[in-house]
């Protein structure tokens, strides 16, 4: 399994994101969470997987320096892009509320990026998946951003929430990738960086 191509590493995943946190888990790789404030801006100009590659690079800098030969770290990020912009965390839960009726009853696409550093290379690769909702009732919505922690979540939702299960009628892509960590991708990009 992937535990095996890491065996030699001690894996450092720098994100409070708990749904990557447990889908670290489910692949049985042993990690270490590590942490350090990263404003998540990028240029305008860049857009849908070219932000996340962007930002999820940015997340590494601070680690890059005290990097270990036998250390590997990574980083990610996830944006929601709809009607030709990025759909970022909600503010607030009135913000919250404005994004989930802009998503409601349409497709958007999820782009997550992982940045895998080493001491002496770095991997960025990026999934893009589309998501489709139905129509959502405003009082889906307001029980939803009142009993959720939609402050937390590219979109303001979770597609494991109930939100999720109401809402989301059909994926084209990785399920995993919506979650926020394209599980497939990080195996096949670790198996093919001959670690």
């Amino acid at each position: 399994m992937i535990s095996e191509y890491l065996k030699n590493y001690k894996v450092l995943l720098a994100s409070s994101s708990k749904r990557r946190h447990e889908l670290l888990k489910d692949l049985e790789i042993n990690f270490q969470i590590v942490s350090q404030k990263v404003k998540e801006s990028y240029p305008k100009s860049l857009s849908k997987s070219e932000i996340t590659d962007f930002i999820s690079k940015k997340k590494s800098i601070p680690f890059l320096n005290s990097l270990k030969k036998n250390e590997l770290l990574i980083t990610s990020d996830t944006i929601v892009w709809f009607n030709n912009k990025a759909i970022e965390k909600p503010k607030n839960i009135v913000e919250a509320k404005e994004m989930l009726n802009l998503l409601s009853g349409c497709m958007h696409q999820v782009f997550t990026s992982i940045c895998i550093s080493l001491k002496d290379q770095q991997k960025i690769v990026n999934q893009e998946t589309k998501v489709y909702f139905n129509i959502l009732k405003n009082e889906d919505i307001n029980y939803y951003v009142n009993k959720f922690d939609v402050l937390d979540r590219a979109g303001s939702y979770g597609i494991q929430d109930i939100i999720g299960h109401v809402g989301v009628y059909k994926i084209e892509g990785c399920y995993n990738n919506v979650l926020g960590f394209p599980t497939s991708l990080f195996c096949d990009t670790i198996k093919k960086m001959n670690l």
